[in-house]
């Protein structure tokens, strides 16, 4: 199992539309996420010193192939748009690399 943490920003002013769209995902991109055997996901929302918002997201990935998977998701039509819905709420850190949306974070401290 590989467990994953990434973090962006979330604009202010679409806060709440970004929870309201969480309320209720699309059953198709749950769908998704299950197939590409994620599991235990979730996002938590913060607001920083620097007075911005912020979204950490973390996830298992219980499957052998992880990249296959993540281009499955990425390749999937609902998801695709469910990705454009819910970027309009969001700002990429300036610092990612190249293609990434979500900054990865690296995991320092991990007790079962």
């Amino acid at each position: 199992m590989i467990r994953c943490g990434s973090v962006l920003e979330i604009l202010e002013e679409k806060i709440d539309e970004y929870k309201q769209l969480h309320a209720e995902v699309w059953p198709e991109v749950l769908d998704m996420v299950r197939q590409c055997n994620i599991t235990n996901y979730s996002i938590f929302l913060r607001r920083l010193p620097d007075g911005k918002f912020y979204l950490f997201s973390y996830f298992e990935y219980t499957g052998t192939d992880f990249e296959a998977d993540m281009a499955k998701m990425a390749a999937d039509p609902n998801t695709q748009r469910w990705w454009q819905v819910c970027g309009k709420c969001q700002r990429p850190l300036s610092d990612r690399e190249k293609g990434q949306w979500w900054a990865p974070m690296q995991e320092v401290f991990h007790c079962d």
